[in-house]
């Protein structure tokens, strides 16, 4: 008997649910179990999701972050910036290429070729915000590093594209002299960023016309599931991120609508199951068999791609005077890494094919690391600083 999609997506959510529980005995976040559900059923373990499948179910990840991203938009309403000001940037900036460096410089050090450390430090600075804005809604965390770590994991994808851009651009030279333009290559991430912002105000500007005339909460979910579809899509058809096309949007939305946290509400009591869902099919991607490939460099990676996070995020909280519990704890909620990384590492196998085997088993295994434990470092250290009382 030949068991169809709708069966898979059944055992999906219910082991997530499962699962999501049972790891609370232990007080962990639902997210872990979500990931530990998906590595038990998935194709490296008890192999109840055929690898084919697991491949097809790409359509879930970018539906899940295109609302997680449309969601970390809302936080950037005018009045908050205001307040802030420039502290989340900086935050942002030196979090991630201190990682960038730090692993590039150790690597370097340790006698691993400079190209294959500047791309993988680059890769270094890029922070997943799907499993860091899961556990800030579970335990729904509200104070000065909660609202710091939102804003900072919206902009970290776009300093991850600018470090993996001048990382890109320095090793092409090294490679080719006098080939490829040095300030196109570096000049081209800009212009990915600004499109991405750009085509994403837009849309949050064209989002506010429909609501005039659909009242209802019915056809006002409808509206948005078609604006967030419509911002990743169109990302993708483009070249630019639709993390950072789908958080613009968001953000401008939030700032010109009345409606705007209304709409966010709507689309947050429909998400769950695609959540869910989107964590199960994460889990089902790690590839455990890659853990004894990752010798001393990926063990490296690891361990100085937190470094870098952790001292990178505390300078910049010191520079801008953040409150004391900013400069502790917010480097520690920036170590889960995921689908931006592998992208990046992706480009960076290619670019290194004799490295590529390398840079793939190191990204996956951090990925695999980072992942299970990143979503209970954000939960100790968010607790730490009394924001979570759960």
């Amino acid at each position: 008997m030949q068991l169809n999609i709708l069966f898979y997506l059944a055992l999906i959510l219910f082991s997530g649910l499962i699962f999501g529980r049972a790891v609370k005995l232990a007080k962990l976040p639902n997210v872990t179990g979500y990931l530990i559900a998906g590595l038990l059923i998935g194709p490296y373990i008890l192999k109840l999701v055929p690898m084919e499948l697991v491949s097809g179910l790409d359509l879930i990840s970018e539906m899940a972050l295109a609302f997680i991203a449309f969601s970390i938009g809302s936080e950037f309403k005018l009045s908050y910036l205001k307040k802030v000001g420039m502290m989340p940037i900086i935050i942002a900036l030196l979090e991630g290429l201190a990682a960038t460096f730090v692993v590039t410089l150790v690597l370097v050090i340790c006698g691993f070729d400079t190209e294959i450390a500047l791309l993988l430090g680059a890769i270094a600075s890029a922070t997943a915000p799907a499993a860091t804005i899961m556990v800030v809604k579970q335990y729904n965390a509200k104070g000065p590093v909660t609202e710091t770590l939102l804003s900072v994991v919206a902009l970290d994808d776009a300093v991850a594209l600018i470090a993996f851009g001048f990382a890109v651009a320095i090793v092409n030279t090294m490679q080719h002299p006098g080939g490829t333009s040095l300030i196109m290559s570096v000049l081209k991430p800009f212009g990915e960023i600004a499109g991405a912002l750009g085509l994403g105000a837009v849309l949050g500007i064209l989002f506010k016309i429909p609501l005039r005339f659909f009242k209802k909460d019915s056809n006002r979910l409808i509206i948005s599931s078609g604006f967030v579809f419509l911002g990743s899509s169109l990302a993708t058809m483009f070249g630019f991120s639709p993390l950072l096309l789908c958080m613009a949007m968001g953000a401008v939305l939030v700032n010109v609508s009345e409606s705007g946290e209304s709409i966010l509400r709507l689309t947050d009591s429909v998400t769950p199951p695609i959540f869910l869902m989107f964590f199960v099919v994460s889990g089902m991607e790690l590839d455990i068999t890659v853990l004894p490939k990752v010798g001393v460099i990926g063990v490296l990676y690891i361990i100085c791609r937190i470094v870098g996070k952790v001292a990178g995020a505390s300078l910049g909280a010191v520079i801008m005077k953040a409150p004391d519990t900013v400069k502790k704890y917010i480097g520690f909620s920036l170590v889960p890494q995921a689908g931006v990384a592998i992208g990046l590492s992706l480009l960076a196998a290619r670019m290194l094919p004799q490295y590529g085997q390398t840079i793939r088993a190191v990204v996956l295994s951090a990925t695999f690391i980072y992942e299970l434990t990143g979503p209970v470092l954000t939960k100790i250290s968010l607790k730490k600083a009394g924001e979570i009382t759960a």
